[in-house]
């Protein structure tokens, strides 16, 4: 049984598949809002620092002609792997003014995650084949440690400035070209020539290359097309026409003002917040991270419609409600929450605080190019990922691959859309494993129920693929495994997701000593720890702690049984009286 749409959503209007998402994103051509209409794109919640979208405009123009000249970058020239440039930053408002410069390019773009230790950052330079780096001073020591292990040139090392409140004060080094620099030096070039690019290349060529932690080794690189954000900016806007429409004006398109918070490197905040954000003519209100004040005097100050978060800022706020209370947060009408699974108690819990918040729930992957489904505000179940947006399809399999056709009854979510992507950066075997006639295996094991409103919502009850999800970052154990096995105390390893209040999850390594390791238990373990906090990004180290084993558990043919470890632990945290 293939499950669709609700036909009220409406159909999808054709998919451009010749344009650069640039192009897509900054006229008036091709469905979005006029820009003579549109609010700000990107206001920086700190300074309120802001541009129009016709100075957007100009500064991806002006951005391009100097990356052009910087890089010997011309758009028709050469393939798109000639042209790329990994961005490793906290959130700032130029962030995709930058992106699309380099799309006006016919480049890809890279997006780290600005957590990454300069071991996973180098990987991601090396295996993308960036040729340049835009970072941030807070960030700069890692940057360039990384590439200088990845061999990156220094003058290939880029600023983009950060206010003065997030870098302390603190100077750029004169030696490092800024992203104002490059603004300056634009004003004084010719115009880039324009990509000539005929039917099918926007659905061909990679725009973004964004790094899913997988369910082994490290990191892979995910290629998506101009075509499949384009696609899911358009499924998006068609699912929610119908509501905004209710909030408009007569003779008007109502405009949102919504919160950017979630770092760009995550497909969520890059997809749903950037791009649909601005095609629609709203506002994005930019916070380069998250910090409980300036993140609830944005609200305030800037009368904020529109949290785009994650549940352990969800949780943080339910633990802070009386700082919560000195702020007035009346203007948020919609929280809408992705990343990882909120609780049905937890929801419940929000709404009783803020009983005028519509509180939505959204699934999806970086190999989704993000949305699968999203709660409609007028169908709210809670506990439940809402339902389909147009143009996708689902079906629910067994291990053995049979279609499971009955509600209620879980199996893998396999997903069809023109948003999934092209696959993985020189992984075939990856490739093999996920996508196969034009349907993605999600590794999510999903069920199907009906709504109050008699429609279909997508409920996501476990993960196949054992990822851990750190405050919406993604940990692959495998990854973590590989690197204890690098300690000398460590024979074996297995590593699990623990529950974590304020977290979602964090990891714990499952360890089996090697004879020498010795008997101090304590200090093996802050061994270990260390091992990892020196190598590894903050959202991967072992809060979770470390236990010790005789052997860990596994299948005949080899295969962790990390199903049973959890049981474990949940048993051992049971008899301990911990809540579950």
């Amino acid at each position: 049984m293939v499950f669709t749409p609700h036909p009220d959503l409406g159909s999808m209007p054709p998919i451009p598949d010749s344009l650069p998402i640039s192009e897509f994103m900054l006229n008036d051509l091709h469905g979005r809002h006029p820009l003579r209409d549109s609010k700000d794109p990107y206001t920086c919640g700190i300074t309120g620092e802001t541009y129009s979208p016709a100075q957007v405009v100009e500064r991806v123009d002006l951005l391009s002609r100097a990356l052009s000249k910087d890089l010997k970058w011309a758009p028709n020239a050469g393939t798109e792997w000639d042209k790329t440039i990994a961005v490793f930053c906290l959130n700032t408002i130029d962030s995709l003014p930058l992106f699309w410069a380099v799309h006006q390019l016919g480049g890809v773009v890279s997006p780290a995650n600005a957590a990454y230790s300069a071991a996973e950052l180098k990987h991601q330079i090396l295996d993308s084949g960036a040729k340049a780096l835009f970072t941030c001073l807070p960030l700069l020591p890692t940057a360039l440690e990384a590439a200088s292990m990845a061999g990156l040139p220094k003058e290939r090392v880029y600023l983009i400035e950060l206010p003065p409140q997030v870098t302390g004060g603190a100077k750029a080094p004169t030696q490092f070209k800024t992203f104002s620099q490059f603004i300056e030096q634009g004003k004084s070039l010719p115009k880039v020539e324009k990509l000539n690019w005929s039917a099918g290349e926007g659905a061909r060529r990679t725009a973004f290359l964004c790094y899913s932690s997988g369910t082994s080794g490290l990191p892979k690189g995910v290629m998506i097309s101009h075509r499949n954000v384009i696609a899911n900016v358009l499924q998006i806007q068609v699912f929610e026409n119908s509501w905004r429409e209710h909030l408009s004006s007569p003779g008007s398109t109502y405009t949102d003002v919504a919160l950017g918070l979630l770092p760009q490197s995550h497909i969520y905040a890059l997809v749903v917040i950037a791009h649909l954000s601005t095609y629609r003519g709203d506002q994005v209100i930019i916070l380069p991270k998250f910090e409980i004040n300036s993140y609830l005097q944005a609200i305030q100050n800037f009368k904020i419609a529109s949290l785009y978060l994650v549940p352990p800022i969800i949780i943080t706020m339910l633990r802070n409600k009386e700082l919560c209370s000195k702020y007035d947060l009346s203007s948020a009408r919609t929280l809408f929450t992705g990343a990882a699974p909120l609780g049905v108690e937890t929801a419940e819990d929000f709404q009783k605080i803020y009983p005028n918040m519509i509180v939505r729930q959204g699934y999806g992957l970086t190999e989704t190019c993000t949305v699968v489904s999203t709660t409609h505000p007028f169908d709210v179940f809670l506990g439940s990922s809402g339902t389909l947006v147009p143009g996708y399809e689902a079906r629910i399999v067994t291990p053995e691959g049979q279609e499971i056709t009955a509600y209620d009854t879980p199996g893998e979510l396999v997903v069809r859309s023109p948003s999934i992507v092209l696959g993985y950066l020189n992984n075939e075997k990856a490739n093999k494993e996920t996508f196969e006639d034009g349907w993605m295996r999600t590794g999510d094991e999903a069920v199907f129920r009906v709504g109050p409103k008699n429609t279909e919502h997508l409920f996501i009850v476990d993960r196949i693929k054992e990822l851990i999800k750190v405050k919406g970052l993604q940990v692959a154990p495998a990854e973590l495994e590989a690197h204890l096995l690098t300690h000398p105390a460590v024979a074996d390893c297995a590593v699990i997701a623990i529950p974590d209040e304020a977290a979602g999850e964090v990891p714990k390594a499952i360890v089996a000593k090697t004879p020498s390791a010795g008997t101090d238990d304590e200090a093996i373990i802050k061994s270990i720890r260390k091992h990892v906090e020196d190598h590894k990004a903050r959202h991967k180290w072992l809060k979770g702690g470390v236990r010790f084993v005789d052997a860990v558990p596994k299948s005949p043919s080899g295969k962790i049984l990390r199903r049973l470890l959890r049981d474990q632990e949940k048993e051992a945290r049971r008899r301990a009286g911990v809540k579950l």
